[in-house]
């Protein structure tokens, strides 16, 4: 079950629950605390099994015309096994339904790491195409990739 949540208190504890079990790709207590605090500022979307958060994804607007994964996380048990894509399916029907024309998600480079190879081949089976790398935006050691997709 996908669902939107709206209160800013109940998008903390879910983040902060996913993201606590990713430490692969949010091990940097200060950038996680980031997500949480910011996640629960925007539209955002959880996924559930038998009753339990285990996944969300949240947007953000960085145009009028594009809307922006901010984060997506799927706790480990449960990766691989369609959630993160049906949670993405749900976020790009609110997009389409806000009458953005464009995606786009932020990532490091592939061939970087391989935790981050996965979420991009993952992107990638989305539809996602490589728009852009910027060497040093965040630093040295991770390249930011910007993928994109057009909503049709």
């Amino acid at each position: 079950m996908i669902k939107e949540i709206f209160d800013e208190d109940e998008k903390k504890i879910i983040s902060k629950k996913v993201l606590d079990d990713l430490p692969e790709w949010f091990g940097i207590p200060e950038y996680t605390e980031n997500y949480i605090i910011q996640s629960s500022l925007m539209p955002f979307f959880a996924a559930y099994e038998n009753e339990e958060p285990i996944g969300f994804i949240s947007l953000k607007e960085t145009s009028p015309d594009t809307a922006e994964i901010y984060c997506m996380g799927i706790m480990k048990n449960f990766q691989r096994k369609n959630y993160g894509k049906k949670l993405f399916c749900f976020f790009e029907q609110y997009a389409k339904s806000k009458k953005y024309k464009l995606m786009q998600v932020k990532t490091v480079q592939f061939g970087k790491y391989d935790n981050y190879d996965k979420t991009n081949l993952f992107y990638r089976s989305l539809g996602f195409y490589e728009l852009e790398v910027f060497p040093t935006l965040w630093d040295e050691w991770n390249p930011c990739l910007i993928l994109v997709k057009a909503i049709k």
